[in-house]
């Protein structure tokens, strides 16, 4: 690319010719030169295609800018790579410049911007590779040869001043490692990362990138308490979590290293924390991590001197190490054992923790036989009291006790809780009418006292009724005529039950049916005595004084509705009372023909309505 020239010597000035007369001129501080041939530049060629005029082009621009003050401008012009393009005289300067800026006083000039560019700069400028030919530079302006001793040496103090005042920056700006400039620094010596025009706004460099230089450089225990800083909460660190994800995996590796650390100096907890957490941001433990996990497995809640325990310390710790490596049977067997010692520990003392210890220990170790002995041992204490009556009956599981038994066949504690069990079901289902249930309920009780064989159904049958007829002359219930009702269900179970051949159950389900009646008289409704009646419990001419009772109900009603207005149901309630009277029998029919009765009886109930 070429013009003519208009001074009118004829040559032909080209792109190239103009940027090493600017640079020329830079060189020399003659800037009142250098401006006009950067402005014909632009005017003339335009922005440059080629990537070494871009280059030079860039860096003088960005120069000039910095040289009067203006350095956004400077930042946002100056390119990121291949420096070398570029006259090195012309970095150099744009590089001091930078520096200067940054370590005024008072911090107006504490920008990041300008931070990234001296960083890009001199991370250029003092490469081993020299990229631009820095040594080169120095040379033509010493007139002589730099010594290979007087260059490492000059090259090593001007790194540490460019570090200290970095690092002197981050303190007055209070910034962590991860966000620090000497951070940024460090990183883009070992390879490119900070780029001047897109710095972020919580460092020069991402997160993780940050964190990985951190790791990289042995300073894991420095990226860990940065990042503790900001994320007080070890115990909330996943991998897979927006806030986590971009260090996760720096962060995993800073913990494992951090757990080694700790084991060689006998922190056993705080290393298995550090594997375990490490784990969870998804690090696979190597050899050396697995070695160190079942050394502090091995020593976790000890002292030092291997004896003494710290019981919560050393389950917590070999839970930990159970979990970081699932496969190793010494870890389980380890938590197994410490379980069951602390179990039978605290077995009398804190009865809840002692079963939590052994239940854990059998998830561990399914087989341990000391761990099933242990809740068989909780177990049998508490048959004991509930026999006892010291603890209620619910508070065990039948088919808990049931197990026992399969292990324990001669346990009569359990034979004796799980009798007492089946005869509460048979009380309860015979209660609600259910004597399929409680017949069922009856020859477990069989099997369970010992004493008879299940196998015979008339036995079965006596056993329910005896058992019946014992409950019956018992309660617990809340009131008299609750207790009353729940008599008259199950002697009328019991009744249905042993038929014909034990007629006396029958007359006490009467004599049951007679005093709910009266006593349904005496507190409640007429209503209520009427119901009674219609269940069909008792047939009319059983007993005068039930007749007697029912048919007063009756009576008492037709007046109650008659006062109200209602002379049709008084009506019909007279009615039922003079039938009633007369003897009439099947009140199950007194609302209608029943399928349970033979429709061609005429003389009954069943026609009152």
């Amino acid at each position: 690319m070429s013009v003519d020239d208009t001074g009118g010597s004829g040559r032909t000035v080209t792109a190239t010719r103009l940027l090493d007369e600017a640079e020329r001129a830079f060189l020399r501080a003659d800037f009142g030169v250098v401006r006009p041939l950067v402005q014909r530049f632009h005017s003339e060629f335009g922005t440059p295609d080629a990537e070494d005029a871009a280059v030079r082009y860039t860096v003088l621009r960005a120069a000039l800018a910095a040289r009067v003050g203006n350095w956004p401008e400077a930042v946002q012009r100056c390119p990121d790579t291949e420096l070398d393009l570029a006259a090195t005289g012309v970095v150099h300067a744009l590089a001091v410049g930078t520096l200067r800026r940054l370590a005024e006083e008072g911090g107006r000039h504490d920008d990041a911007g300008t931070a990234a560019l001296a960083i890009v700069l001199w991370a250029h400028l003092l490469d081993e590779d020299d990229p631009g030919d820095f040594r080169a530079l120095l040379s033509g302006r010493r007139g002589t040869p730099v010594p290979d001793e007087l260059w490492e040496k000059a090259r090593g103090q001007l790194l540490g001043r460019i570090t200290d005042l970095l690092h002197a920056l981050d303190v007055r700006g209070g910034r962590d490692a991860l966000a620090a400039w000497e951070t940024a620094w460090e990183a883009e010596r070992s390879g490119p990362e900070v780029i001047p025009a897109d710095v972020g706004t919580d460092g020069l460099i991402p997160l993780g990138h940050a964190a990985w230089h951190l790791v990289g450089h042995g300073r894991h225990l420095v990226l860990l308490e940065a990042y503790t800083a900001r994320h007080p909460a070890p115990s909330t660190w996943i991998a897979d979590s927006p806030d986590h994800r971009g260090c996760a995996d720096a962060l995993a590796r800073a913990l494992a290293q951090r757990g080694q650390d700790r084991v060689l100096g006998g922190e056993w907890s705080e290393a298995l924390a550090d594997f375990s957490t490490a784990a969870r941001l998804g690090h696979t433990l190597d050899a050396k991590d697995q070695a160190a996990v079942q050394r502090a497995g091995k020593n976790v809640g000890r002292r030092r001197n291997g004896r003494g325990y710290s019981p919560v310390t050393r389950i917590h710790g070999l839970e930990l190490a159970h979990a970081l490596l699932p496969e190793d049977g010494s870890q389980a067997a380890e938590l197994t054992a410490e379980l069951v010692r602390q179990g039978r520990k605290v077995f009398d003392s804190d009865p809840r923790q002692s079963r939590n210890r052994f239940a854990r220990a059998l998830v561990v170790s399914p087989r341990a036989p000391d761990a099933r002995c242990g809740l068989d041992d909780h177990l049998r204490a508490d048959l004991h009291r509930v026999l006892d009556g010291a603890q209620p009956q619910e508070t065990i599981r039948a088919a808990a006790v049931r197990d026992l038994l399969r292990r324990d066949p001669d346990g009569a504690p359990g034979r004796e809780w799980l009798t007492r069990h089946y005869v509460g079901q048979a009380v309860a289902a015979a209660s609600r009418g259910r004597t399929s249930v409680a017949r069922t309920a009856a020859r477990k009780v069989i099997q369970y006292s010992g004493t008879r064989s299940p196998h015979s159904e008339e036995l079965v049958d006596d056993v329910l009724v005896d058992l019946l007829i014992d409950a019956s002359r018992s309660s617990d219930a809340e009131s008299p005529r609750a207790w009353m009702e729940d008599r008259v269900a199950l002697l009328s179970t019991a009744a249905g039950v042993a038929g014909p051949a034990r007629g006396h159950i029958a007359e006490e389900r009467d004599a049951a049916v007679l005093d709910l009646a009266e006593h349904l008289e005496a507190e409640a409704s007429p209503s209520d005595v009427i119901g009674l009646f219609l269940r069909d419990l008792m047939r009319i001419g059983v007993s005068a004084r039930f007749d007697q009772t029912v048919e007063s109900a009756y009576l008492r009603r037709a007046s109650t509705r008659e006062a109200e207005g209602d002379f049709g149901g008084a009506q019909r309630d007279r009615a039922c009372a003079e039938r009633i009277g007369a003897g009439l029998s099947d009140q199950g029919q007194l609302f209608g023909p029943s399928p349970r009765r033979r429709s061609d009886h005429h003389s009954g109930q069943e026609f009152l309505f």
